[in-house]
């Protein structure tokens, strides 16, 4: 069994004894020291927090259990029930809420849950704020409510209704194009939360003829769910077979997203915000914001509209805080998340959505057409085991000496600018290894790059 605390919360297996997974008692008592954290640092005069879960099989228990135990806190509680990712998020504002959970594990395995922990804002947990909770936690400091001021669950399901309803009142969201153009659109959503919300979504767009795969929110996911290549093959040939213009598959939590050329190839998930970026600073330039492993094709489109590009330390909280720091039009990561401000702060499937079927219909350019026309890179992963207790931060202080001819960044390990590639090293927060992420303008070099550096590090070491 696992038990993975984190900044941004506590993820686990459901079972097992207290502490080694993600147990009824584990759950409490994040809760209890999440509440107890929001209560002392919150500027609002409410005592209010959102809760909404993903479908997985654990979600109702681990609802019932956080819903229960921040009443027993003296919190009242808004249960938005299933809901997604970014959902929850512009729940917490709609509400004039002091902090939201939402209970999902996003692309882990079915087993898997978590407890993702949101301030008054919407948005995650910074580093600081999610180490006072981890310290309460450790603590137990913790006092539960007297009986007179226990709080109360209140249901509203109109989430889903609203999130979609500012999705299409963005300026850069076109119904009537969308509507007009007669598309038909393929969607797997992993039998998950994302198989309500998106066709919902597809048909306030306009989108008649819709072919869903796996949308029925069991949480039974058909497939793996982190939406890579591996694990969509099943769309990409239902795509293929159909004739489908573009095929969409969101992560159980859906604030990830993946996009199937017609045809059936892949788009590649680090060209979802890519793609969407060249659209967004076609209408309204300014800067744009990723993190340091996503690929560098956002630069490259960044600055030929003229705009500037600015890279944050891997998390979607540093490239938010990044992306408010430069005052960025969008931004996002390279995993499928898009991040795009006027609508809210967090990554967003469902405006993702919007906004390449918007550039689409107004395009009048396939999928296939809009990946051609867009800077060639492909990244690579590899890693470097280590001995247990080995100073990783010098060793990665060596690898930056060695390269300090290059153009170097480390605000999260290190990342090595070549002119036409890089390489960026981090150390995991919870194994012996260095991860090695490397991008070229082929796989090819990418793999050279990767493997002559991961050779470096190991003479290093003797």
């Amino acid at each position: 069994m696992s038990l993975i605390k984190s900044i941004s919360g506590i993820r686990g297996t459901i079972g097992g004894r207290p502490g080694e997974g993600l147990s009824p008692l584990d759950v409490v008592k994040f809760t209890a020291a999440y509440a107890t954290y929001i209560a002392s640092s919150t500027t609002l005069d409410t005592r209010t927090i959102v809760v909404g879960r993903d479908a997985r099989l654990s979600g109702p228990m681990v609802s019932d259990l956080v819903c229960a135990t921040l009443c027993g806190m003296g919190f009242d509680v808004v249960n938005i029930g299933p809901a997604s990712t970014p959902t929850t998020e512009l729940a917490v504002t709609g509400e004039r809420a002091c902090g939201g959970i939402i209970i999902t594990a996003s692309h882990n395995p079915l087993q898997w849950n978590a407890l993702k922990l949101l301030n008054e804002h919407g948005e995650f947990l910074d580093d600081a704020q999610g180490k006072q909770v981890l310290a309460i936690a450790e603590a137990e400091d913790f006092d539960f409510a007297g009986v007179e001021r226990l709080g109360h669950v209140y249901t509203n399901n109109t989430y889903n209704r609203r999130h979609i309803e500012a999705v299409l009142a963005l300026d850069l969201v076109d119904r009537d194009a969308i509507a007009a153009a007669g598309f038909t659109v393929a969607v797997d959503a992993v039998n998950s939360v994302g198989g309500v919300v998106i066709p919902e979504l597809l048909r306030a767009l306009g989108v008649k003829n819709i072919i869903t795969l796996n949308c029925e929110p069991t949480g039974h996911f058909a497939h793996t769910p982190e939406p890579i290549p591996e694990n969509l093959t099943d769309v990409a040939g239902l795509v293929a077979r159909s004739g489908a213009d573009v095929g969409f598959v969101v992560d159980p939590d859906v604030d990830r997203l993946a996009i199937i050329r017609d045809g059936g190839a892949m788009f590649g998930e680090e060209y979802t915000l890519v793609s969407i970026a060249d659209y967004v600073l076609g209408h309204t330039p300014g800067s744009t914001v990723s993190n340091l492993s996503s690929s560098r094709a956002l630069r490259d489109v960044t600055e030929a509209h003229g705009c500037t590009y600015t890279a944050a330390a891997v998390g979607e909280v540093n490239v938010t805080t990044e992306m408010r720091r430069t005052g960025a039009v969008i931004g996002g990561e390279g995993n499928g998340g898009i991040i795009y401000p006027a609508l809210h702060y967090g990554r967003d499937a469902l405006v993702g959505v919007a906004l390449f079927l918007t550039m689409m219909a107004r395009s009048g350019k396939r999928p296939s057409e809009i990946r051609a026309a867009l800077p060639e890179y492909t990244i690579y992963k590899s890693k470097v085991e280590l001995q247990p207790g080995l100073d990783v931060d010098a060793l990665l202080a060596r690898v930056k000496d060695k390269y300090a001819g290059e153009r170097i960044t480390d605000i999260d390990g290190v990342k090595i600018d070549f002119a036409d590639s890089w390489v960026h090293l981090r150390k995991s927060n919870t194994e012996p290894i260095v991860r090695i992420y490397s991008e070229a303008h082929t796989l090819e070099r990418a793999r050279e790059l990767a493997d002559g550096i991961r050779a470096e590090i190991l003479a290093m070491l003797g």
